[in-house]
């Protein structure tokens, strides 16, 4: 908006003076605000190849724009498509991204807009992009650098050399993040699905009982470990009965949590169900099987229940 309002004051001082050169600056200037708010349009309406070719429109009548940067690397990302990777156009839009972004980081008044170029020029060098972990690191240490309590930029470091088959750097990246912030449950979710892609059960649920833990009054996190051992015990045919058995027992104890802080959570409701089909399958007593699925069912049906009254609005 202010080089709106020095535009229209230089094009009104042109025009009284006859100065080509002050008349000239205004016009062009002019022409980039309108632009840009079209530029806009097409970007919220995510034409992205429409909104690339305004944005370039307007650093060309005003290179003074460094806020278009951002979003013109960002309508070319946009633009690009994976699937058609290798195929000359397509490339470019990438490689244009990239040069805006950088553009962005280095030019871009606002701090906050800096940063968030350099974590989308950290994305582009990602394997579903650009695939190249070397030009990545580099980026993410500056934002380290300039932000070191910041675990959002570990779990882009640790991200990055989880992908490049550095297991060790990354978990290291992970516990360099819980250092800087460990009461933030973010971090310890993050933690989890590292460890649960390497497949370390138990690491990956100490980690989730943690975050649960440093969110007592939401349900969510309790009902998160709650899935967690459900798929555990469901789907790992490697355990014993009585791993099973432990498993739903915990998982059971966790559905019980979130249902304490919010007896009308359905996905809680469903899921305790489930665990206690887990459990019946374990058992050798009869009596107690069938006690355990009669259970279940409750559960199951006061969930649908409350499904169908949340989708009917009462």
């Amino acid at each position: 908006m202010r080089y709106r309002t020095v535009a229209v004051a230089a094009l009104v001082i042109g025009v009284g003076v006859g100065t080509a050169g002050c008349g000239r600056y205004s016009f062009d200037a002019l022409k980039a605000q309108k632009a840009y708010k079209e530029a806009n349009d097409m970007y919220r309406g995510s034409d992205w190849k429409g909104a690339a070719t305004k944005y370039e429109y307007v650093l060309a009548q005003d290179p003074t724009r460094t806020e278009v940067y951002f979003f013109l690397g960002n309508s070319y990302d946009n633009a690009y498509k994976p699937a058609r990777a290798g195929e000359a156009v397509n490339d470019s839009y990438m490689q244009k991204a990239v040069e805006n972004y950088r553009k962005a980081a280095e030019q871009d008044k606002s701090p906050e807009m800096k940063k968030l170029a350099l974590q989308y020029l950290t994305a582009a060098y990602g394997p579903e992009k650009l695939n190249d972990p070397t030009q990545a690191e580099p980026i993410v240490q500056q934002l380290i650098a300039a932000d070191p309590n910041d675990p959002t930029y570990y779990f882009f470091l640790s991200k990055i050399h989880e992908d490049a088959g550095d297991y060790d750097k990354a978990e290291a990246a992970l516990m360099k993040a819980r250092e800087v912030k460990p009461d933030d449950a973010s971090v310890y979710t993050t933690i989890s699905g590292f460890y649960n892609r390497q497949g370390r059960f138990d690491k990956t649920m100490e980690a989730l009982h943690k975050a649960a833990d440093l969110k007592p009054s939401d349900p969510q996190g309790h009902q998160l470990v709650a899935v967690y051992y459900f798929d555990k015990s469901n789907k790992d045919h490697r355990l014993t009965n009585a791993q099973k058995r432990e498993y739903a027992e915990k998982g059971i104890q966790s559905a019980d949590r979130a249902l304490a802080l919010n007896t009308e959570y359905s996905d809680a409701l469903t899921y305790k169900n489930l665990l206690l089909r887990v459990l019946a399958n374990t058992e050798t007593d009869r009596a107690k099987q069938q006690e355990h699925l009669r259970e279940a069912d409750r559960l199951r049906n006061r969930a649908i229940e409350l499904n169908k009254k949340k989708t009917a609005g009462t």
